[in-house]
């Protein structure tokens, strides 16, 4: 007797709807790859943010993020960053929820977010380097890990 499939217990949609879901998962976020690229490649439309205490992000951050702990995110706090750029959040990984909390507060007072997947956690799982300190730090591309084949 051929067991029914887990899998296919619940109908899949249809190309078209799949299409549309997955577009608006990649308006949402981004992974630790595609982040790696263009802090080394100095993309100018992006700030990366650690949404966690500033302690954690001295233990050690992505090179090029900026300190800014999603608990301080308020309209004050906010006034002089630009509108002009994406903000892509992070936090330790995929049991926390700082950066969908950052990214949250971000959105909600008119800035564009997107979440880096993982978080440090697949940032230090892909071999990627991490900065120690309060300084920003470079993401240098002689620094970039064997290539991860997401390409």
């Amino acid at each position: 007797m051929q067991q029914e499939s887990y899998v296919l217990g619940f109908t899949p949609p249809s190309p078209e709807i799949s299409a549309a879901y997955l577009l608006s998962k990649l308006s949402f976020y981004t992974d630790a790859a595609d982040v790696a690229a263009d802090l080394q490649n100095a993309v100018s439309g992006i700030v990366v943010i650690d949404t966690r205490s500033a302690e954690h992000y001295a233990r050690g951050h992505v090179p090029g993020s900026v300190s800014f702990p999603h608990k301080q995110m308020t309209a004050e706090s906010t006034r002089e960053l630009s509108k002009e750029v994406v903000y892509v959040t992070y936090c330790d990984g995929i049991g926390c929820n700082g950066s969908t909390q950052g990214a949250y507060k971000l959105a909600k007072l008119g800035f564009r977010v997107k979440e880096m997947i993982g978080g440090l956690d697949f940032w230090i799982r892909d071999q990627h380097p991490l900065a120690v300190g309060e300084e920003r730090g470079n993401y240098a591309k002689a620094l970039a890990p064997d290539d991860c084949g997401c390409a």
